[in-house]
């Protein structure tokens, strides 16, 4: 019996995966992002060990689930407190717009995911076509990671801002807890007109651990859809 066809959005994530591992260069340190996307760089990144090509690269998960995989496949790791300082991450995205700000959080690792980034020298993000949107909230809620402690008061600040809130739950009905034990709350604001004022007005809030806003971290983005796999860098 043969394997399934890869669909058209696999594929595109594939291409934009191994064209992105290409940027990884011997000896470097590399944040390894978390989602779909990420575990095809990762694998990817596994393949070329396998070829013996980049055995000196050493990776950062930015999630367990990543961290398991890696380890899995026999991708060396290593840690911010032994590597404070990264040379490049890969990593996926919900939403890119056209100055590559970001939505993240999809999978639920925005914190660490945003810890990573912002250690790193460069951050090279990884989408197939479905993923650029003209605003960043046209498509994709603000994932708001909260302490529990307190969660509804977040959501009505929440409120108040203008979103509407869905606190996030696992498959079995349970909230979603992250891999810091926190709840995250998705919030559809629509088109965010100042994403740069959002953000700034949820940095500001206690109890609001991390938010899926990534504004000014992206320095590369690796774009993979019917024209082809494309390489841009932020106007």
């Amino acid at each position: 019996m043969s394997a399934p066809a890869e669909s058209d959005a696999v594929r595109f994530k594939r291409l934009a995966a191994e064209r992105a591992v290409d940027s990884i260069q011997p000896g470097m340190v590399v944040g390894l992002g978390s989602g779909s996307t990420s575990a095809l760089v990762v694998r990817r990144l596994a393949a070329l060990r396998g070829e013996g090509r980049l055995m000196d690269v050493v990776g950062v998960p930015t999630s367990v689930e990543t961290e398991q995989l890696a380890r899995s496949l026999g991708v060396p790791l290593t840690t911010l407190e032994e590597h404070p300082v990264l040379d490049l991450t890969l990593d996926g995205a919900d939403e890119v717009e056209p100055e590559l700000r970001l939505i993240k959080g999809g999978g639920g690792a925005l914190m660490r995911e945003k810890i990573v980034a912002q250690a790193s020298q460069r951050v090279l993000i990884v989408v197939d076509a479905s993923k650029l949107s003209p605003r960043l909230g046209t498509n994709w809620p603000v994932p708001v990671e909260v302490l529990p402690f307190g969660w509804r008061s977040q959501a009505l600040f929440l409120e108040k801002l203008g979103a509407r809130i869905t606190r996030r739950e696992g498959r079995d009905g349970t909230p979603f807890r992250t891999d810091q034990g926190n709840l995250i709350l998705d919030c559809a604001f629509g088109p965010i007109e100042h994403p740069e004022e959002l953000a700034s007005r949820l940095d500001a809030r206690a109890g609001i651990v991390a938010h899926g806003l990534f504004i000014g971290l992206t320095s590369e983005l690796v774009v993979a859809g019917p024209g082809g796999v494309e390489h841009r860098r932020p106007t």
